[in-house]
């Protein structure tokens, strides 16, 4: 039975798929493709590096995301994203998807054609980081003299990216708390109005997921460092609770 496991973009939130991971494997069950968008694209090829996911939470945990040297000037973004290829080659030395033990496929947006960019072999570092861009953040980054950013803006759940899978997990952690709230700024209602927008799109593919594991993640940003650990514990217990309701693993 071949299974797939597919990992949403989420910013720091991405340690939760870490959480879940570590849950699928405290189960038993072996994952044979991977598709990831943004934060799921870098745990994706951490988890198919082989890489424990201990490490993976201490991957982002040693990040230092803002550090003074990372910032851009005068570019499109606040922070270079080509500063953290020395940070990921750390963990996987080969710049390579060949060199992953599970195959990864990988979701970026292309700029300027304003299309989705779908990677699964050749060189992985670029593909990785260019999924990872959040527009405005990171800085763009170049591929064969194209453009790309984060492949949320185009598919941030990428389920449809599994192919001829038996059963399809889904780990996805832009959940949206639509119960009433109070906005007291502009920038409020505008973040949650692309918000709402960007889970309506995200949930018409929950019907492609055999599993769904979807961690109630409300209070935890994009950018919410100081609770990696709340956050990785919350995708264990979500994932752990999921699998102990599911029987599909029984068949």
């Amino acid at each position: 039975m071949k299974i797939g496991l597919a990992l949403s973009g989420g910013g720091v939130r991405g340690v939760a798929h870490a959480g879940v991971i570590k849950a699928l494997q405290e189960h038993g069950i072996l994952i044979n493709q991977i598709s990831g968008t943004s934060a799921g694209a870098l745990v994706g090829a951490l988890y198919a590096k082989g890489i424990e996911m201990e490490e993976i939470f201490h991957f982002f945990e040693k990040s230092t995301l803002f550090d003074p040297r990372k910032i851009a000037f005068k570019q499109a973004g606040f922070i270079k994203s080509s500063v953290f290829t020395e940070h990921l080659a750390s963990y996987i030395p080969e710049n390579s998807f060949d060199s992953l033990e599970i195959p990864l496929t990988v979701a970026a947006t292309d700029l300027n054609a304003g299309k989705l960019k779908i990677f699964k072999e050749g060189d992985l570092y670029l593909p990785i980081l260019a999924s990872a861009a959040f527009p405005g953040i990171f800085t763009p980054v170049e591929i064969e003299e194209n453009t790309y950013v984060d492949g949320g803006v185009l598919n941030n759940f990428p389920i449809n990216l599994l192919e001829a899978c038996d059963l399809k997990i889904g780990s996805y952690l832009n959940k949206v708390d639509l119960s009433k709230q109070k906005f007291k700024h502009s920038y409020d209602v505008a973040g949650r109005a692309y918000t709402i927008n960007q889970y309506q799109q995200d949930k018409a593919k929950f019907s492609q997921c055999d599993l769904l594991i979807e961690p109630d993640l409300f209070n935890y940003g994009l950018f919410s460092f100081n609770a990696m650990k709340d956050i990785f514990q919350i995708g264990y217990e979500t994932a752990s609770q999921g699998l102990k309701n599911t029987t599909i693993f029984d068949e």
